[in-house]
């Protein structure tokens, strides 16, 4: 579970490794087999925004050749990248929808052969509702994008956000309870990076707490109970400054 010691792809070096693997499979498929990376999670944040700094590895759609997976491999070792820095596991996930590629927008072609797409705004802030991670990045993610959008002139509205969850994933019902309460909350107060900040720390201090757990009990965390972990662990912590704070008014 823990990120530590992973390595951090920066809005300064993906490109360089995206044109590095369109140069590869170029030579492994030839010129006459296109691919097509949409790009999504932390990856597709980073290239669209400048509030995140770096994200540990590339989730991607992947339509190309067999060769594809060659020109990853070899790439990744002429970098000394990890063995996933590419990867589709998030068609495994919740946040998968069959209907992303319909709402992705264009970003860039590296030797006329590897096309690269991002996923639009809306449905970006969708998927991240979906996951609704404590221990990620994806509540600071969502209000990043809100309050970089509202900097810009271009607000997100509440209205597209619902109709983007419904295009991906059926209705608003489809969403985690409390991710629903969550952004209902954040538009209701609309300090969009003050709240940023806030629970940036917040997720900060859920992962350290994550890290520590880890390393008291291997092999205990999986994907599948980090947000049940998570949970238990926070109230524990706040019920423990809470008692101290009792104790030092006493």
């Amino acid at each position: 579970m823990s990120s530590e010691g992973r390595f951090e792809f920066t809005r300064e070096n993906i490109d360089c490794f995206l044109k590095e693997l369109a140069k590869e499979y170029r030579r492994q498929a030839g010129k006459a087999i296109p691919a097509e990376l949409i790009l999504i999670g932390g990856a597709s944040v980073l290239i669209n925004y400048g509030f995140r700094n770096m994200t540990t590895d590339i989730d991607a759609l992947i339509h190309a050749s067999s060769a594809m997976k060659e020109a990853v491999r070899l790439v990744g070792d002429r970098f000394s990248l990890p063995d996933d820095w590419l990867n589709a596991d998030f068609r495994q996930t919740d946040s998968y929808s069959p209907k992303l590629a319909g709402f992705s927008v264009y970003y860039k072609t590296w030797s006329n052969i590897l096309t690269v797409r991002t996923v639009s705004a809306e449905y970006l802030v969708a998927m991240k509702l979906r996951s609704g991670r404590r221990y990620k990045s994806d509540l600071s993610d969502v209000i990043g994008i809100l309050a970089e959008h509202e900097k810009k002139g271009v607000p997100l509205r509440m209205e597209q956000i619902r109709k983007a969850v419904s295009d991906l994933y059926g209705s608003w019902d489809q969403l985690p309870e409390s991710s629903q309460v969550f952004i209902e909350n954040v538009f209701q107060d609309g300090r969009f990076e003050q709240l940023y900040s806030q629970i940036a720390k917040d997720e900060k201090d859920i992962r350290a707490l994550l890290v520590r757990f880890e390393q008291d009990f291997p092999e205990v965390l999986k994907q599948e109970n980090a947000d049940k972990v998570a949970e238990d662990l926070q109230k524990k912590t706040d019920r423990a400054s809470l008692l101290a704070s009792l104790r030092e008014r006493i």
